[in-house]
């Protein structure tokens, strides 16, 4: 069965972001895991590229209807949930890569500690790990060690 790995990020990136975004997307794809993201642009759909580029497969769970997928989405999945599909993201995550990231980014998070899930942060929110009573969050600094971190949290 493939593992899940969710990629969570800002709707809107630019430069050395929308890289690390693809790179990561490229190496889950290479490693045979599925990308789960919010399916919409920005960090999502750059790493929803990379993870095409490699031959992966990825999963959009969207905001909305189908129509506002990225054009690299293999399954899309229509909530109509607005933001609250946030939630589904993490849930059919078994493990999550944050890259930056604006406030929905920090939901996620919040979503998938209290969830007792493992989430790996390549330049997003720094959060006060003495706080966190349920998962792991760990700093990585490049695409390599946080798909390399997100695989092994899979195997624990």
């Amino acid at each position: 069965m493939l593992k899940n790995i969710g990629v969570i990020g800002g709707s809107y990136c630019e430069g050395e972001i929308c890289e690390l975004a693809y790179k990561v997307g490229y190496l889950i794809g290479k490693r045979g895991a599925a990308l789960i993201s919010g399916g919409m642009g920005g960090v999502m759909q750059q790493a929803c590229k990379g993870a095409k580029d490699a031959g992966g497969i990825t999963v959009g769970i969207l905001p909305y209807g189908k129509e506002s997928a990225n054009e690299y989405v293999d399954i899309a999945i229509p909530t109509y949930y607005g933001l609250a599909r946030n939630h589904l993201v993490v849930r059919a995550s078994d493990v999550l890569i944050a890259i930056d990231g604006f406030i929905g980014t920090l939901s996620e998070l919040s979503f998938a500690l209290n969830e007792g899930k493992t989430v790996i942060a390549l330049k997003s929110w720094e959060i006060d790990k003495a706080k966190i009573t349920k998962g792991k969050y760990i700093e990585a600094k490049t695409p390599e060690e946080a798909v390399e971190l997100a695989l092994q949290a899979l195997i624990l």
